[in-house]
């Protein structure tokens, strides 16, 4: 009996136990399974409800090994990471930090979807560029937004009701306003233009849309978390003709300054041209006009971030925004432009296979606008003088050499052009021969598409490809007003040696000046003051804006305020004669 009662003692002492322990066992090993729960409300249904429900278990491990495993895989860590536990939680909250850009994406992507979103990180230095904490919430502020009136939502069903079937704006019939991007020219001009146009919605409040056509394809991951920022198909937006234009705007407001009868659409045609009118968009009477449109059309092709500096209703955001002016590009491509998984594979391909041995990458971008007047020899001869008096390349070994030093360092030259002669002609320089340095030097070249192709897809993504590999150069070397290498400074943060125009170049002059700025060039920026009044060149007026180095009536954002900037830029010489 008294074994028997000993053994039911255990059996209760045993259901007790597992009564209490089940519970808890039971929720860990459901919080182990949803580490992170997305629950959606009808994202097709016009509604999105996002919640992530954070779990108690240490996710340190799974991160750590998670990111040595991708590294691995594309030849970044050659060994296992091993730490202590303290040091596993610091290196898993400074790789967070790193995969967002130190808090300039948001978190909660698919990462299977856009692969590039949290692996670009690992193919760059460590940037010195930090977004302020102020940009960090005005994005989180647009993603709601975004969130909120994006497509296949109530309130954007129920905005783009209003403004389709209303001729004229009452102002209190809409619920969100609209900025819709229109692409126009080459890639790189598409670029930069559509970051110039996403800080001015952000500054505007309003939403984003692009009409992204076939050749635009596949090029990018969305931007905005569970949202899309394409117009949809069936918007009767895609097409401007019945639209309103700018220009009658502006005759109304030369005519009796009113806001009254406010169109609730206007297509901006926002190109611009030497022979253009004044647009006066830079001014802060046309924007208190265009707040009252509740959608937008914007065409352009310009990075016209200097205009919206100039804008006093814009200057306290703008400026908390961004600190440093120089910056403002590479912050809003970083936070835009993903490559799709089909561009990033064709990326990391090239670079893992051709660019990853070697100890630097100088990458060298050429566009010859001119080719009826600028030969083949013209430009190698250029690309030479700049690269070798400036000791970005070395010289070859001579029989009038004066000596040879051993240096093991090993250098890629990346070339991207659309003719193939010049990746020819340095490596045919190059192959097989010493240079005085030491240093072997091996050429590379993506692409030669013979000439740039408009609404093709492919010469897209070929071009997008090798603007992302540009970017990841040490040493960047562009032609004189491209868009194209405009793009690759701008994501790279690096300020390039620009090529001066070969017509242009002048007898024992340079070949090439380095730019003191990442920042792409705005080319046609305001001639006029918002009285009227004729403006030689705006960069006289504001303390962030310097003539362009490629283009003497372009401006640009500058870090420091011209005064600190005088004694250094007076050194190159304002903007050469021979290089605008």
């Amino acid at each position: 009996m008294d074994k028997m009662g000993l053994s039911s003692n255990k059996l209760k002492t045993l259901f007790v136990v597992c009564c209490i322990v089940f519970p808890f066992a039971l929720t860990a090993t459901l919080k182990f399974k949803n580490s992170s729960i997305t629950f959606f409300e009808g994202f097709s249904q016009n509604k999105v409800l996002q919640r992530e429900i954070q779990n108690d278990r240490d996710p340190i491990e799974e991160r750590t090994t998670a990111r040595d495993n991708t590294a691995s895989e594309i030849g970044l860590i050659n060994a296992p990471l091993t730490s202590s536990s303290n040091s596993s939680s610091s290196d898993s909250i400074h790789d967070d930090q790193e995969k967002l850009l130190d808090g300039l994406l948001a978190s909660g992507f698919d990462e299977a979807s856009c692969i590039s979103r949290l692996q670009s990180h690992l193919y760059r230095k460590v940037s010195p560029h930090k977004p302020s904490r102020y940009l960090i919430s005005k994005l989180r502020n647009y993603e709601e937004l975004h969130r909120r009136c994006g497509p296949n939502t109530i309130a954007y069903n129920k905005s783009m009701a209003y403004i389709e079937n209303s001729k004229n704006n009452n102002g209190d019939g809409t619920m969100c306003k609209y900025l819709v991007f229109s692409p126009a020219n080459g890639l790189g001009n598409r670029i930069i233009s559509m970051a110039a146009t996403f800080l001015y919605a952000i500054l505007t409040n309003r939403v984003l849309l692009v009409r992204f056509g076939e050749d635009m394809h596949g090029l990018f991951c969305e931007p905005f978390l569970n949202s899309t920022w394409t117009l949809p198909n069936n918007s009767p937006f895609w097409n401007q003709e019945h639209v309103e234009t700018y220009d009658t705007i502006l005759d109304k407001d030369k005519a009796n300054n009113s806001k009254h009868d406010s169109p609730s659409a206007l297509f901006l045609n926002h190109q611009f041209t030497k022979g253009n009118p004044e647009k006066f968009f830079h001014c802060d009477h046309i924007q208190d006009l265009l707040r009252n449109v509740p959608l937008l059309i914007l065409q352009t092709d310009q990075y016209f971030v200097p205009s919206l500096f100039m804008i006093q209703s814009f200057n306290l955001e703008i400026n908390k925004m961004f600190p440093q002016k120089d910056t403002v590009f590479y912050h809003l491509a970083h936070y835009l432009y993903h490559p799709s998984n089909e561009a990033w594979r064709q990326i990391t391909t090239f670079y893992q296979t051709y660019l990853a041995k070697f100890d630097e990458i100088i990458g060298i971008q050429i566009r010859v606008f001119r080719p009826d007047i600028t030969s083949n020899q013209a430009i190698i001869d250029l690309v030479l003088n700049c690269t070798i008096e400036n000791k970005l390349l070395p010289k070859l070994v001579t029989q009038n050499s004066v000596s040879y030093i051993q240096n093991h360092t090993r250098k890629a030259i990346l070339v991207t052009s659309l003719s193939p002669n010049y990746g020819e002609n340095l490596r045919a320089m190059y192959q097989n021969k010493q240079s005085i340095s030491g240093e072997v030097i091996e050429v590379y070249q993506p692409s030669h598409e013979e000439k740039q192709k408009f609404g093709d897809n492919m010469h897209n993504m070929k071009a997008w490809t090798e603007m992302y590999l540009l970017s990841l150069s040490d040493i960047l070397v562009t032609s004189s007003l491209s868009t194209f290498g405009y793009v690759a400074q701008g994501f790279g943060g690096l300020k390039p040696w620009i090529l001066v125009k070969p017509h242009k170049k002048k007898p024992n002059s340079a070949a090439c000046k380095q730019d003191f700025s990442s920042e792409p060039c705005f080319h046609y920026p305001p001639m006029h003051e918002c009285n009227g009044k004729f403006q030689k060149h705006f960069s006289s007026s504001f303390p962030y804006l310097w003539e362009c180095k490629d283009s003497h009536s372009g401006v640009k954002l500058i870090s420091r305020q011209r005064s600190g900037m005088l004694k250094s830029l007076l050194e190159f010489g304002r903007s050469d004669k021979g290089v605008g």
